[in-house]
């Protein structure tokens, strides 16, 4: 398992977005050499995890919990095919590529080591918007993103340091439950009945995702708690 590349943004102004300034971060570009890697902040003011790399919309992006996002290779390979178009790597707007690591099929709170320095923990899969539509330049592409439940990895900061491309990528810690990325995207997206069953991954979530399967077993009467 391996990091293909490390994608920054910087701030463009654009059309497709309802960012209050009309800017966004989305379009990211690998580099070379090391990027610092460090926990951002609370949401709302604290913004990407990598140092040099443009969050523009604190509203719904960046964050502690939201610090990293992470595409595998192979996904980008799919999407090729189906699109019939070379997707870069950076295209999905993610800071991480990876290479022989199944990003969407990862545990919540499953974590990685990077390099010699970098751990990060998996909080929850990326959910599509306006502005990923319009980066892509693909009509439907929040509905077909969705439907193909291969949303990638938002990841938070356990250990701090630099990174870089062709750095190793080493699986350090699995939790004993089987909430993947792909199953706690489906009960925030197509299959909302999945929500009971993400609270397995108790803390380790995403604090929205956590409150969310909460307020629905509240209102169900399911009776579970984590």
């Amino acid at each position: 398992m391996e990091l293909l590349s490390v994608n920054l943004g910087r701030p463009k102004a654009v059309g497709y977005t309802d960012q209050p300034e009309g800017l966004t971060g989305i379009d990211k570009r690998p580099v070379d050499g090391p990027v610092r890697v460090a926990a951002p902040g609370p949401k709302g003011s604290g913004a990407s995890g990598l140092a040099g790399d443009a969050v523009c919309d604190l509203r719904h992006h960046g964050g502690d919990d939201q610090a990293v996002y992470a595409v595998a290779r192979e996904d980008l390979d799919d999407w090729e095919r189906e699109l019939g178009r070379t997707l870069a790597n950076g295209a999905f707007g993610e800071n991480l590529t990876t290479s022989g690591l199944d990003v969407s099929g990862a545990l919540i709170g499953e974590r990685w080591r990077i390099g010699p320095q970098v751990v990060l923990e998996v909080t929850c899969g990326r959910i599509p918007c306006r502005t990923f539509q319009g980066h892509l330049g693909e009509r439907g592409w929040v509905k077909r993103f969705t439907r193909k439940g291969a949303p990638g990895a938002y990841l938070r900061v356990i250990e701090a340091g630099e990174i870089r491309a062709g750095d190793p990528v080493e699986i350090v810690h699995r939790p004993d439950h089987d909430v993947t990325v792909a199953v706690q995207f489906r009960s925030e997206t197509t299959d909302r009945e999945l929500l009971p069953r993400v609270l397995a991954a108790g803390a380790a979530l995403h604090p929205e995702s956590l409150a969310d399967a909460r307020a629905y077993v509240a209102k169900s009467g399911g009776g579970l708690s984590a």
